[in-house]
């Protein structure tokens, strides 16, 4: 009866998805059509799709701190229990490695064949060095937790007016986790009862959460509708020929190489992409592996994987596995400028590339986007920074791609692994047992 609870939800949730999907395209392109700037006839609608789609990641985000946090102490107590502990976590970052590595090379080969910078319709006039740039030291930076609770705070002023933003750095976050979850474990009798509190507030914050996942077609109503007002696609003229080559690789890799991996596991490929797609489809709209952290954590569950890893693999992932900002976009990027300034690139340089890709997006765990990542792969090879700013007008339409494969990749790893180790439960996987339904609302 559970079970068939769970399937019937996440059957119906993803029809309400992709239907939100379609109402969302249509309301942007009307918002668009009308004119979404202040003044204009389509302002109302734009803005309200606007609201909409902030104010569920602000619920999303606002849940992560909490979540991360109960989820590795807990994590930390359970995983102790299991004695191959060590292995999940090894295997973990093996697999990082190995699908970045996959997706680097697939992200060259495009660059080099479809030659993206030999075909572009923008002026070096647009070439402009980026506010954020990305080094080998942001991970110590970011790794080190600057308060307790690992937020941080922001001043901008605009126009004369001062505007505070309070951030949270989920790297940090995990490393205090880590810490307070180890010291609990050391603390003999007092750290039982932190940890029974801890485990009762980890389910006080799940029950929220699945509160706010249930709002999910609303907020993707308002996330793409937003995107499609706003940015449209005019600006994918110019860089047609650069923008092709992402979305190819991206493709190749969502839906290529990660269902051979899974079959090559014997899981089928079809009930995992039906199982993840409310992550993989969030973090398309919304942008953020961060904000879709919790969906993806959800998502692990049901496929099996395991309560206590999934807790830590994930808010891992979300920080340093990302197959489609960290390989493939820096690759291809990286060869467009190249080939936009007319720079000759030896072996060496494609190695650095492989490098960069397979170890620079923990390097940048501490910050976000893929502009990081790209600034660090430009600097390593002694490319000109300003090359970024030629790309940055279709970025965000390049971002929701991006971070989809980025989502599909922290699901698919935690369940590679849980198959090699022998803990997955392949009868959740399938569908077919009441403990997949843990992860299903009530």
């Amino acid at each position: 009866m559970a079970a068939q609870k769970q399937s019937r939800f996440i059957s119906g949730f993803g029809v309400q998805v992709l239907s939100a999907m379609v109402v969302g395209v249509i309301l942007g392109l009307i918002a668009r059509n009308l004119g979404p700037a202040e003044g204009q006839p389509g302002f109302a609608l734009a803005e309200t799709l606007r609201i909409l789609g902030s104010s569920f990641i602000q619920l999303l985000k606002a849940l992560v701190p909490p979540l991360v946090f109960t989820a590795i102490v807990a994590s930390i107590a359970n995983l102790a229990d299991l004695q191959n502990a060590a292995r999940l976590v090894w295997r973990t970052l093996l697999w990082f490695a190995i699908t970045a590595l996959i997706a680097v090379v697939i992200g060259i080969t495009l660059g080099l064949v479809l030659q993206p910078g030999l075909h572009a319709g923008v002026t070096a006039e647009a070439a402009k060095a980026p506010s954020t740039t990305g080094s080998w030291l942001d991970f110590l930076t970011g790794l080190v937790p600057s308060n307790f609770l690992g937020l941080s705070a922001s001043t901008k002023l605009v126009d004369g007016a001062a505007t505070t933003s309070v951030s949270f750095n989920v790297l940090q976050i995990l490393v205090i986790s880590l810490v307070i979850g180890v010291a609990a474990l050391r603390s003999g009798e007092a750290g039982k009862t932190f940890l029974a509190f801890n485990a009762s507030a980890l389910a006080v914050i799940r029950k929220v959460l699945w509160w706010v996942i249930r709002l999910t077609p609303i907020g993707t109503v308002g996330l793409l509708g937003t995107a499609v007002a706003k940015y449209g696609w005019d600006a994918l003229s110019q860089l047609g020929q650069f923008a092709l080559a992402i979305y190819i690789g991206l493709g190749l890799v969502l839906l290529v190489v990660y269902p051979a991996l899974l079959a090559a596991h014997g899981l089928n490929p079809l009930r995992f992409f039906r199982t993840a797609w409310p992550a993989i489809q969030l973090g398309f709209v919304s942008r953020s592996s961060i904000g879709t952290l919790p969906v993806t954590e959800t998502v692990n569950q049901a496929l099996g994987v395991p309560r206590a890893y999934a807790a830590f693999a994930v808010p891992l992932g979300a920080t340093t596995k990302m197959d489609g900002c960290a390989a493939i976009y820096p690759a291809i990027s990286a060869i467009f400028v190249a080939q936009f300034f007319g720079v000759q690139l030896q072996i060496t340089d494609y190695l650095l590339i492989v490098f960069v890709s397979v170890l620079g997006s923990a390097a940048t765990a501490g910050l976000t986007g893929a502009t990081v990542m790209l600034t660090l792969t430009l600097a390593t090879l002694g490319l000109p920074l300003e090359g970024a700013g030629l790309l940055l007008a279709i970025d965000p339409i390049l971002d929701m791609g991006r971070t989809a494969v980025n989502v599909a990749g922290q699901a698919l790893a935690p369940t590679l692994v849980s198959k090699e180790l022998g803990v997955l439960d392949e009868r959740a996987y399938a569908g077919d047992t009441p403990l997949a339904a843990e992860a299903a609302p009530s």
